[in-house]
């Protein structure tokens, strides 16, 4: 049974999530087209977790440990710029997602994030908190607004029932951080991710459809998958993980190895290009 990856695996994930030096994120462009390749990928994430990670990606290697003192840390200073200039660009979807990790998404997996993740206007009601409501409501009237404005006038004055319901909201692909200020202050300006995304949100994908194409694009950066790894790296359940993958075997594109692990069908003509 498989317990780690076979190193020529894990040398095509240094190519696919930029883990080799030459291939090192240095400018908010290189990020971009990252998060377009690998599809979704975590912000500050190290080499303790798996999947692409933006940090990992600025160190340019495959053990990438995130120091104890960041701010003196010039790699995931970097990081933190780039996440801040991404966030701005608004050209690559910016949140915190499932599990509350702020993750990176390619516009082309927005639907599919949304079929799996969103809540439905007609749903909110009866899914979302009202904090969570009373934030969506003014945002909705002011379409953008600084924490502190969006609290006070959302009437959610307490601050950690405002952070939850912003992380509520998030989750749900309502809401999104759109530009961070530092002076005079430290601020988030948050505004609805229908005026950045409004055609990938209000494109109708079935969920069977968006756990298959989630898979489909983590199994081209990982080359292979390892049991539960999918479910680890999204946050999806490990049954609907597993759908996504049993689509992908269904259609050709990969290969069952054994019991939880998968593999890109035509992973050995990819090895034999790096």
């Amino acid at each position: 049974m498989f317990k780690t990856l076979p190193e020529e695996v894990e040398a095509y994930r240094d190519r696919a999530w930029r883990r080799e030096p030459e291939g090192r994120v240095e400018t908010a462009l290189e990020a971009e087209k990252l998060v377009e390749a690998v599809g979704f990928c975590a912000t500050m994430t190290d080499a303790r977790r798996p999947g692409p990670s933006l940090y990992v990606a600025v160190c340019g290697r495959r053990d990438a440990h995130m120091p104890r003192n960041v701010q003196k840390d010039p790699e995931s200073s970097l990081t933190w710029l780039l996440k801040d200039e991404l966030m701005r660009r608004g050209r690559v979807y910016y949140a915190k997602l499932a599990k509350d990790r702020t993750t990176f998404v390619a516009p082309r997996l927005v639907p599919h994030f949304n079929a799996l993740w969103g809540v439905a206007r007609r749903e909110e009601a009866k899914r979302l908190s009202g904090e969570a409501r009373a934030v969506l409501k003014v945002l909705r009237r002011e379409w953008e607004m600084a924490t502190c404005d969006l609290r006070e006038a959302s009437k959610v004055t307490e601050r950690s029932r405002f952070t939850r319901a912003l992380d509520e909201l998030q989750r749900s692909l309502k809401v999104i951080p759109q530009e961070v200020l530092y002076e005079p202050w430290f601020t988030y300006i948050w505004a609805l991710s229908e005026g950045r995304f409004a055609e990938e949100l209000s494109r109708k994908v079935s969920r069977e459809e968006a756990l298959r194409e989630v898979a489909r694009a983590y199994l081209l950066g990982a080359g292979m998958t390892l049991p539960g790894e999918l479910a680890k790296v999204t946050g999806l359940s490990r049954p609907e993980a597993g759908k996504g993958n049993h689509a992908l075997v269904a259609e050709g594109f990969a290969v069952r190895v054994e019991r939880g692990v998968y593999r890109l069908a035509d992973l050995d003509v990819r090895l034999e290009g790096l």
